[in-house]
């Protein structure tokens, strides 16, 4: 291996050493998309990658998505930089991407451009481990059952005002159904929650939903997460579609900008 490779918590995280020359190269892209798949997230300290080099970068781990300007969408709550920045406060509660899709993205590298002086860390939950750490009567519980997720459940439940603008927005992303329990190409099964699954078909609504926060909180213990504390030029790099992330929220004024490149989706909801 080209590089050196740090675990961070035992089921969560690993930082990667590397000189960015050897970060580029084809061959490295392959190595860290396995170590990603293993280890949920990956972090690179003091990167400071241009945009250019982290879109090609991302292009050796995957297929990158069209998103902002030359596949870089600012993450940012200033408004004059994100029409829709707003929309971020659901970035706060711990979430996974694409949940609105039949097919999620499956990985983001996100760098730190300018941070917050208070709040603003990043959290990971790995949702494989908490899965593979439930009981066996959990398993069997929830074994075939399937969550709704929403849009404007999601935004409500992170305060953003339902306006009529915004319900129009909301409105033409339909909810979509998807199961619980994910069992993967790879064999291995994560769960599928976060704080856009709103209730659990065909069962009581406030159970469902007591279940489905009761599964957050149980994948969101501290030896499932990995808390990043940001410092000028990080890069990370996570496995969307086995892991939940969220933000600690911060001053909606401290102009914290991050650049997020998204690689697409390669594996239906099953």
């Amino acid at each position: 291996m080209s590089f050196e490779v740090i675990d961070l918590t035992e089921f969560t995280g690993s930082e990667v050493r590397v000189g960015v020359d050897e970060l580029l190269k084809p061959e490295t892209g392959k190595a860290l998309r396995k170590l990603l798949v293993e280890r949920g997230v990956l972090v690179l300290r003091g990167m400071n990658l241009s945009d250019e080099q982290q879109v090609h970068l991302a292009g050796n781990i995957g297929d990158v998505r069209d998103e902002g300007k030359d596949g870089v969408f600012k993450v940012t709550l200033d408004k004059r930089e994100n029409s829709r920045a707003e929309y971020l406060k659901g970035s706060f509660l711990w979430h996974m991407d694409g949940t609105h899709d039949q097919i999620p993205v499956f990985a983001s590298l996100l760098s730190g451009r300018k941070l917050s002086q208070d709040g603003g860390q990043t959290m990971f939950a790995n949702s494989y481990a908490a899965y593979e750490a439930l009981s066996e009567e959990m398993k069997r519980k929830i074994d075939g059952l399937r969550a709704v997720h929403s849009l404007q459940v999601s935004m409500s439940r992170a305060g953003v005002e339902a306006t009529e603008e915004n319900r129009t927005i909301w409105s033409m992303t339909p909810d979509r159904t998807h199961k619980l329990v994910w069992k993967h190409g790879n064999g291995r099964k994560s769960l599928v929650i976060g704080c856009h699954a709103s209730h659990v078909e065909g069962t009581d609504r406030q159970e469902g939903e007591a279940l489905i926060q009761e599964l957050i909180e149980w994948t969101t213990q501290p030896r499932f997460v990995y808390v990043h504390e940001w410092t000028p030029g990080d890069l990370l790099i996570w496995d969307n579609t086995g892991v939940l992330h969220r933000v600690e929220p911060y001053p909606l004024d401290s102009g914290r900008m991050m650049h997020r490149t998204t690689l697409l989706g390669e594996e239906a909801f099953a």
